[in-house]
């Protein structure tokens, strides 16, 4: 029986200088069947290679967008591979059938602490309501969207409670 292949797509505008986002895609690139992907790294002019990103793509089972939780959404980077990648016959529409069946698991990281973001918090709302449009996404190019990952006040973070989360999301990746 092969084992899952998983691709990470890591989406920092800055990964050298994140404390949460780097330590995470570093601490799991040592697992065999993940493939972490750095694409601000990949493609620095914002130009994405299409075909190999849909080539990488169709070559896993299980797809991760790892990112830092940047105004209600994922970052620029992410959004720009997304409308480049995504396109229509190959994510969703006529023949559009690429990702089907594929999981999508999304690993972010917030700012805030995780009580800022409820009906009545800083925020207003809840994570699940602010991943919606991503929920939407998985929806639309027949991915199914397991539970998310999320890191609640990164800035502030023990290195006890970020190595307790690293340790999951290694857990989470090699189930």
């Amino acid at each position: 029986m092969s084992r899952t292949r998983t691709l990470v797509v890591v989406a920092h505008p800055d990964l050298r200088g994140s404390r949460v986002t780097a330590h995470l895609a570093d601490a799991i690139r040592d697992l065999e069947h993940v493939t972490v992907h750095d694409i601000t790294a990949a493609y620095p002019d914002g130009r994405v290679d299409v075909a190999r990103e849909q080539q990488l793509l169709r070559d896993h089972d299980t797809v991760v967008w790892q990112f830092p939780w940047h105004w209600y959404s994922v970052p620029g980077v992410l959004k720009s591979w997304m409308d480049q990648v995504l396109t229509h016959g190959f994510a969703y529409g006529a023949g559009g059938t690429a990702l089907q069946g594929k999981t999508l698991r999304l690993v972010t990281s917030t700012g805030g602490p995780a009580d800022s973001y409820a009906a009545g918090g800083y925020n207003r709302f809840t994570v699940a309501e602010l991943l919606a449009p991503l929920d939407a996404t998985a929806h639309l190019t027949g991915m199914r969207l397991a539970e998310p990952l999320v890191l609640y006040g990164a800035r502030t973070v023990s290195d006890e409670d970020l190595a307790l989360h690293t340790k999951r999301y290694r857990e989470v990746l090699a189930a």
